[in-house]
């Protein structure tokens, strides 16, 4: 099972780690942490000596009702933090956390290997199109709505199989479009309640009939805190638990905040399933 970035095929029958780096002022753990090149810099080097394939720029909170962001401030965003890592760090594979396909197409001209898209294809006419003419992998996320509405829409009957039919039918559209390598995230707290993350999270292994790589991204996530009754600040361990499951039911990527910490789940799920 493997994507290739940038002509380089990525084997994914061995899991990796994705790495956040958020350069929002408002994503709602890291927010404006990261504000100037050093230490976006400093950001990236740790994550990629911790064990990170691929590092995932976000410039657009996707956390629930967050504000709305115009096109162009994405781009002002997110284009010079692409130009400044594979400047300094040429070989970096860097997945671009967006909806909107002129921000896709922009990042990907300017050396991006990845598309990371939270509405697959539903919040853009155009993201589809783009895609398919860059032959980039992509990545299809689960979810309703918007980042403004989403959380208003968690009415499912069977919220797997809604979600099995939904993957199939936008497989079946990217594949229109001439898309290769798609990876399909179910997207944990984007139009679910906690009762159904856990849901999905227990029958996870049910997205494997679709054949395609799964990327799971629940670190430091309301689904952890609230269950415990802790805070996102508190999270470490039951992203690590959590993310050691995802491992067992089947997950090539997991998307996390922590790289050293996901990249020694990987060691040693690698470790007990040689």
């Amino acid at each position: 099972m493997t994507i290739n970035c940038k002509g380089i095929l990525v084997d994914l029958s061995t899991p990796k780690v994705m790495g956040i780096l958020n350069v929002t002022p408002n994503s709602f753990y890291d927010g404006g942490k990261y504000k100037n090149e050093s230490e976006i810099l400093s950001q990236v080097e740790k994550m990629l000596v911790d064990g990170g394939s691929f590092i995932d720029i976000g410039a657009y909170s996707s956390k629930p009702n967050a504000e709305f962001v115009s096109e162009q401030e994405e781009i002002s965003r997110i284009i010079p933090v692409v130009d400044l890592v594979l400047k300094h760090f040429p070989d970096t594979m860097l997945s671009i956390d967006t909806f909107r396909s002129k921000v896709a197409k922009v990042a990907i001209e300017n050396g991006a290997a990845i598309i990371n898209d939270i509405s697959a294809g539903n919040l853009d006419d155009k993201m589809l199109e783009v895609i398919g003419k860059y032959n980039v992998p992509y990545i299809m996320m689960h979810m309703r709505g918007n980042p403004q509405t989403m959380q208003t829409l968690t009415n499912y009957e069977d919220i797997v199989k809604e979600m099995l039919f939904y993957f199939s039918e936008r497989v079946a559209k990217a594949r229109t479009f001439g898309i290769n390598d798609l990876i399909l995230d179910p997207g944990f707290g984007f139009a679910k309640t906690i009762d159904q993350n856990y849901e999905v999270f227990q029958k996870m292994e049910l997205f494997k009939m679709l054949e395609l790589p799964l990327l799971v991204g629940i670190s430091r996530k309301s689904m952890i805190y609230k269950t415990l009754d802790s805070t996102i600040e508190k999270a470490m361990n039951g992203t690590t638990v959590l993310n050691t499951l995802a491992l067992t039911k089947g997950a090539n990527i997991i998307r996390v905040h922590d790289v050293k910490e996901a990249a020694e789940c990987v060691t040693l799920f690698n470790k007990i399933n040689l």
